[in-house]
């Protein structure tokens, strides 16, 4: 009985570039900016993450968003669009060797971003969306599923089916929060364990799950020190990796610069997560 109580099921083995989520592998990491604000400054992070990565021996996939598509206001930085964003994450993972990763909103720009991602994100507010989630089991990358904020942990199995629907088996599922009443969210841990049984590794999104949609006057707020205590306690759930979003100077980013980790904690904050995941 105690091995059931606290063992960590395994589920199947999910590879993007040299990292592995799930099927028995150490946590792993993605992370990276929300969004490119220039060439410039997503290579220095890129640099700097990848050197950590290597200090630390972190699994380490690297992310950043083209086009940020939701935007709260019309008027906020989106980044420097699909063509421009491309070669320049085409750039990054020439020179670092670290998997890409890259959400994608229009089924029309799964083509061009699996040419350069190894992993395709589905954005939570998008994830009922039938036909890009078709597209992306047809680009045979890996797919990472985000749970939507008003979706119960079990009915991403609907989700699933319609990526699994392409013979894609290459999937991965993000908890990002659940909406909690206005401008909030909530992380359930039991979500972690929820969708680990349907057999595919899965990710805790800390810095979007302390998120606080619209809770700024033209934007959304966030509380991000609240997000390495959920880190610590996704790694003890046993989840098969964590996702941040990180900057050098958070309060300096043009997206989410109220739940990003600054760039300095990423390496002493890993460590803590890894080892609560070695005692999962």
């Amino acid at each position: 009985m105690a091995k059931n109580l606290f063992s960590k099921p395994k589920v199947r083995a999910v590879r993007a570039g040299g990292v592995r989520f799930g099927g028995g592998a150490p946590l792993a990491l993605i992370a990276g900016p929300c969004v490119i604000e220039s060439r410039e400054m997503a290579l220095d992070l890129a640099a700097r993450l990848s050197a950590l990565a290597k200090k630390e021996r972190i699994p380490l996939v690297f992310k950043a968003s083209y086009d940020k598509a939701n935007r709260t206001s019309v008027k906020a930085f989106r980044g420097p669009g699909l063509a421009k964003g491309l070669e320049i994450l085409a750039e990054i993972k020439a020179r670092f060797g670290m998997p890409i990763l890259v959400d994608v909103h229009q089924a029309a720009e799964v083509k061009p971003a699996a040419e350069v991602a190894d992993i395709l994100q589905l954005p939570a507010f998008l994830c009922r969306q039938t036909d890009l989630a078709v597209a992306l089991g047809e680009s045979g990358r890996v797919v990472n599923l985000k749970k939507g904020q008003f979706l119960a942990p079990w009915d991403m199995r609907h989700v699933i089916a319609k990526v699994e629907s392409t013979g894609n088996r290459k999937i991965l599922l993000t908890e990002r929060g659940a909406s909690f009443g206005y401008n909030n969210l909530v992380a359930d841990f039991r979500s972690l364990l929820i969708m680990r049984q349907f057999g595919y590794p899965v990710i805790f999104d800390a810095t979007h799950s302390v998120q606080l949609p619209g809770g700024r006057e033209d934007g959304t707020g966030g509380e991000g020190r609240w997000a390495p205590y959920l880190s610590r306690a996704a790694a003890a759930a046993g989840c098969d990796g964590l996702f941040w979003e990180t900057h050098r100077n958070p309060p300096e980013a043009k997206s989410d610069k109220d739940n990003a980790l600054p760039l300095a904690a990423i390496g002493p904050l890993w460590r803590q997560c890894r080892r609560m995941d070695e005692l999962a």
